[in-house]
């Protein structure tokens, strides 16, 4: 008790102290301004009033309550208290000086001291306030900048520069430039110094202590983009780039690096002529429209000037976000496209039928299919009535419209699987073979290619997700492998493939070397300016039902099977013919809702010789 009598003492005289020294200084204010107006003021009598005014506020101050308010909770109430106890004594002190007739303040002063000890009495009331609002609320060393190297002394070095000082969301504080030009290296751009080589970014970085690298030099070559790219993760620095100038509409855009950019792959070429050729001018149906290869398909089509394309898919968030994408896009650009987005499944035939028959596509991409590898594992009731009924249904129909072609996107988990997901997929292709043979018209083909990064479903998503939650990055195994390839970059194949097919091909996509995922992560770790393990941990959890340590492109590594095709990165694998017995079609249609989980794995297996679930042996 007595402590803290003792502590409430303490705090009253303190802030007795501060009061007594603000109102003191708001009168010193005052002479000061008289001083500097040239206006005559009675200061020996001031000075021999002001010890009274000090003790009259004070006491004013102690009756009002002002020193028992909590100074961390001192809020908009207790300002209109303090200005209104300040007010009124100041206007008690105005009566005292016209009754008593003294002269040591002019009576009109009192309206800029009282403004003045309103503030100067409040500051100390709400300065620990302020100030653990500050500690607490203000990250300073975001709010100062990050310290940045800007990769590209030329025009876009320039715009990057000018983006910064008009973007409130970019802070960053330029601090270099860095080009391998040498007339440029030593002067200035922006008032910025331009340094060299780039090649030396590593020592920059250390030198003036870098937190971001901005690459700004337009059609950069992408192996020197990579080695760079790695010079700069190396040293766990965060890296951006600017969106090549062609590619901005607006206004320039920097934009994070994404681990697309790292992918040791040559740049693929396309016939694009002949890929205008195949679309133009035909109706298209994209079945699973709305998702990751549906809707880069669709984005892809759109602008081939098809006659019409049809959006097929059972999931309505996906299809309506493409559909306004698309129309958004082409209304901006002023164009028309013949679009039909509808719902429903392909397992549904009936509903399948109806869209044939109503809209007669002419070509026909097939990318509707489950592809989450562990989640068919306990549901491949689900999996079998989509990705092996509903490409029956819908290359059967197909067949029975006499589509021109037929193009399956099917996956390299198709080959010797050990998972559910890839052996429907394998019976896809088979199911494609079948009725190639049995077609006068239609040309039927597949495409078989690994993961695309940044598709539902695949590590990259789900990389950022963990990575921006603080860690752990998640991966399986540490020597578990796979072949990447952009989204884009696949779609742009899966055309190119269609161009190509004759009927019943399997075209297998050039995927590049895989890769490890431990080193993905590791790299996607790097390229937000984090360390591996340190700041971000990752864990390796054991593979998953269904999942290998490497997926395969070939089901027969014959290379006598194997054909290149006119694009290096596209070639064939030859297929044996397929009779529709073997697949046992009707069976399958008719057995499905009787048959549980494990059952439907054994008539699969008993169909696709090559899958093996994980522990059978051949």
């Amino acid at each position: 008790m007595k402590k803290s009598r003792l502590g409430n003492m303490l705090h009253i005289t303190k802030y007795m102290f501060f009061d007594a020294f603000m109102v003191t200084l708001t009168y010193m204010i005052a002479i000061f301004m008289f001083m500097v107006l040239e206006i005559p003021v009675n200061s020996d009598q001031l000075f021999i009033a002001l010890p009274s005014i000090i003790l009259f506020k004070l006491l004013v101050y102690y009756v009002s309550g002002l020193y028992r308010m909590l100074e961390n909770h001192v809020g908009f109430e207790d300002f209109i208290k303090i200005a209104a106890v300040t007010i009124l004594s100041n206007i008690a002190i105005v009566i005292f000086i016209a009754i008593t007739n003294t002269n040591f303040m002019y009576k009109s002063a009192y309206f800029f001291i009282t403004i003045a000890e309103v503030g100067l009495v409040t500051v100390p009331r709400v300065l620990n306030r302020i100030m653990t609002y500050i500690k607490t609320n203000i990250d300073w060393k975001q709010a100062l900048g990050k310290r940045t190297i800007i990769v590209g002394a030329g025009s876009a070095g320039e715009l990057v520069v000018k983006e910064i000082i008009k973007n409130k969301d970019l802070n960053n504080i330029p601090v270099a430039f860095l080009d391998d030009d040498v007339e440029k290296i030593g002067k200035r751009l922006s008032g910025i110094k331009i340094l060299g080589p780039v090649s030396a970014i590593r020592y920059y970085i250390d030198s003036f202590k870098i937190e971001e690298v901005i690459i700004a030099i337009n059609n950069y070559d992408k192996k020197k983009m990579r080695e760079l790219i790695n010079l700069v993760t190396e040293k766990n620095v965060r890296i951006k780039r600017l969106i090549s100038m062609s590619d901005v509409e607006d206004r320039p855009q920097i934009i994070d690096v994404k681990i697309e950019d790292l992918l040791n792959r040559d740049e693929i070429k396309l016939d694009d002529t002949r890929i205008k050729g195949f679309i133009e001018g035909e109706v298209v149906l994209v079945t699973g429209g709305g998702g990751s290869i549906g809707s880069e398909l669709c984005r892809q089509i759109a602008e081939l000037n098809p006659k019409q394309l049809i959006i097929f898919d059972i999931y309505e968030n996906n299809a309506y976000d493409i559909q306004q994408e698309l129309l958004r896009k082409f209304s901006k650009a002023h164009k028309k496209l013949n679009l039909k987005v509808l719902i429903g499944s392909v397992y549904n035939r009936d509903r399948l039928e109806s869209v044939f028959k109503a809209y007669q596509p002419t070509i026909v991409f097939h990318a509707a299919a489950y592809k989450h590898v562990p989640l068919m594992e306990d549901s491949a009731v689900e999996a079998v009535r989509t990705n092996v009924i509903g490409t029956y249904n819908t290359a059967s129909l197909a067949n029975q419209y006499q589509v021109k072609k037929f193009v399956l996107v099917s996956s390299d988990k198709a080959v010797r699987s050990t998972n559910v997901m890839g052996a429907t997929k394998r019976y896809a292709e088979l199911i494609v073979q079948e009725q190639q043979d049995h077609s006068n018209v239609t040309k039927f083909s597949a495409v078989r290619f690994g993961n695309v990064l940044g598709s539902n479903g695949s590590v990259i998503p789900l990389f950022k997700k963990q990575i921006a939650d603080g860690g752990p990055v998640t991966v399986t195994h540490q020597d578990i492998t796979r072949y990447f390839m952009t989204i884009p970059e696949a779609v742009g194949l899966i055309l190119q493939c269609g161009v190509y097919a004759n009927g019943g091909e399997v075209f297998i996509l050039d995927m590049g070397e895989p890769v490890k995922i431990k080193d993905l992560a590791e790299k996607m770790i790097s390229l937000t300016g984090l360390k591996p393990y340190e700041d971000i941990k990752i864990e390796f959890t054991g593979l998953r039902p269904g999942e290998k340590l490497f997926e395969e492109l070939l089901v027969d590594h014959d290379h006598d099977n194997q054909h290149k095709t006119e694009n290096q990165k596209i070639y064939i694998e030859k297929q044996k013919c397929v009779e529709k017995d073997e697949l046992e079609l009707n069976q399958i249609i008719e057995r499905i809702e009787q048959l549980d989980n494990e059952e439907i794995k054994q008539f699969v297996g008993s169909v696709i010789k090559t899958y093996k679930r994980n522990g059978e042996t051949s």
